[in-house]
């Protein structure tokens, strides 16, 4: 099943195609903490090199971190080791969106939560085109 998987689902992994591109065409270029491998080879329309990542599992686009980010659309030139600042003190490490996780952001009243939102407090008057 996982090779069956592979030449005919672009959600879970690269294909066969882009594998096989990859490894002809492309070179390595780096690695990110999360098992991400970005590649790079050719030029596109704009004389721009091409530049591409092969997911370490489903494909993603959040799970790229921002430096990587950057380097996949040409903002920086070198890989983001050799080009960025270190990191601040105050910066957050990354983390994937959770949309649809059990780790998602749920505000009090949502179905998820039970349904009680705060009650309102009397200060909202609405609006009415009559009022004048």
């Amino acid at each position: 099943m996982g090779l069956l998987m592979k030449i005919f689902t672009w959600w879970d992994g690269a294909t066969i195609g882009t594998a096989l591109f990859s490894a002809l065409k492309g070179s390595k270029v780096g690695e990110d903490h999360m098992g991400n491998v970005y590649f790079q080879g050719g030029k596109d329309v704009h004389g721009n090199p091409r530049r591409w990542v092969i997911y370490n599992g489903a494909n993603d686009a959040s799970r790229v971190p921002a430096e990587w980010h950057g380097w996949l659309h040409n903002t920086i030139e070198g890989t983001p080791e050799s080009n960025l600042p270190p990191p601040r003190i105050w910066e957050k490490d990354y983390v994937p969106n959770q949309t649809g996780t059990a780790n998602a952001y749920r505000p009090t009243g949502s179905i998820e939560k039970g349904r009680h939102r705060q009650m309102a407090t009397g200060d909202y008057e609405a609006w009415s085109p009559d009022a004048s």
